[in-house]
Parts: structure tokens; C-alpha cells; sequence
């Protein structure tokens, strides 16, 4: 993936380390009983349940994830965007301040809209015209 849009409660705010930036949370817990034995055999997971020392989003009731926010997850996942408390006022704060829909590129509101209305984006389309746009623009593709 490269864009994904994480409900989470209107008071999160995603960890920093010591220098201000942010820590990469999945969204979930990546790992399959399999994965997690092999981890744990060549060192790469700690050994501490609930998560073997995995920065992973908190796993909030549904109840409190009423507002949005994008992150990209080339890595585990970063924000890009503050919390919104809907889906166009996302839109509109990413298109108004060019966030990144992948490298450079922009995207227009309603590129962005509906991207958030998938809840996800991959990297890169590639057009029928073997143009290279991102993903968000991708789903507006006919």
C-alpha cells in the first residue's frame, strides 16, 4: 500500500521519538503464529507479549475512532495529515497543502475524497496512455 486513511479517536496524537519525528505504527499486529516463532528465533521480535515489541496502532473501541486521519504505509506508517473530523475536511487539508500522494505528487480534493472512501491507495498506476500517476489519481481512472 501506499496511502491508507486510520479512524482514530479526535485526541490522537501519534508518538515521537526524542527528535520530534514520527515512529512508524502498523496498523495492525503484522504477524502470523509462523512469523512470530521465526522472530523470536533469530532475534528480529522481543520476546514480550502483546505485540513482541512492534510499534503497532492502539486497538481503540470502535465507539472512539471518530475522526481520520491519512498515513502513508510504504513503511509501517507515519501521518501525513492532522485529525480531521471528516472525511472531506481530510480531503480538503490534503489537497490545500499538497500533501504527498506518492513522492512529489499532489492530488486534488477529490482525487483525495476518494481515496479516502476506499480507505487505501497503492503507490503507483500506470495509465493506458503508460503514463505514471499516483495512486489516489489512479482511482479516478476510468
Amino acid at each position: 500500500m501506499s496511502r491508507e486513511v486510520r479512524r482514530v479517536p479526535a485526541s490522537w496524537e501519534h508518538p515521537k521519538d526524542g527528535n520530534g519525528h514520527y515512529i512508524a505504527h502498523y496498523e495492525c499486529f503484522p504477524y502470523d503464529q509462523e512469523n512470530i516463532e521465526e522472530g523470536l528465533r533469530e532475534g528480529w521480535l522481543d520476546n514480550s507479549l502483546p505485540n513482541y515489541g512492534c510499534n503497532v496502532m492502539p486497538q481503540w473501541p470502535d465507539a472512539e475512532r471518530t475522526h481520520y486521519q491519512m498515513y502513508e504505509s510504504t513503511t509501517e506508517g507515519k501521518p501525513i495529515s492532522p485529525v480531521m473530523e471528516t472525511p472531506e475536511a481530510l480531503a480538503r487539508w490534503l489537497a490545500d497543502n499538497n500533501a504527498s500522494a506518492f513522492g512529489d505528487m499532489g492530488a486534488t480534493y477529490e482525487h483525495w475524497l476518494s481515496a479516502i472512501k476506499c480507505g487505501w491507495t497503492v503507490s503507483l498506476v500506470n495509465t493506458s496512455e503508460s503514463r505514471l500517476v499516483s495512486g489516489v489519481e489512479g482511482l479516478r481512472l476510468k
